[in-house]
């Protein structure tokens, strides 16, 4: 199998497993046998993020935009875990403790978006 088959097709499933555990970390959750409390369901949201960050970065990837991709994927990853931090801060599902890792993605995000133009 090829790079850019691979790329294309991890580019599709994490789009896929991103969304389903950002958007439905229950409906996710719940083939495996475990029920979703708010701990599960915290964690999932950012398991989310980080699968889409791979999607991006795949997607890039196989169009051959191999430094580009590494850094707008991981931009995205760090990124939405940031503000997934942050929504669930404002949900009070989280404490403010939450913040030292909202401040080191959101630091990751700005230097990779930092690199774009170097």
């Amino acid at each position: 199998m090829t790079f850019e088959t691979m790329t294309l097709i991890t580019a599709i499933a994490t789009l896929g497993l991103g969304l389903g555990f950002l958007f439905a970390p229950a409906a996710m959750l719940k083939p495996w046998g475990l029920e979703s409390p708010t701990a599960a369901a915290v964690l999932s949201r950012r398991i989310g993020a980080v699968y889409l960050g791979l999607a991006v970065m795949m997607t890039l990837t196989w169009t051959g935009e191999t430094q580009t991709g590494i850094a707008v994927g991981v931009a995205t990853a760090t990124g939405l875990l940031a503000v997934t931090g942050l929504n669930e801060l404002r949900l009070g599902n989280v404490s403010k403790g939450i913040l030292v890792a909202v401040t080191v993605e959101t630091l990751l995000t700005a230097g990779f978006l930092s690199t774009l133009g170097a």
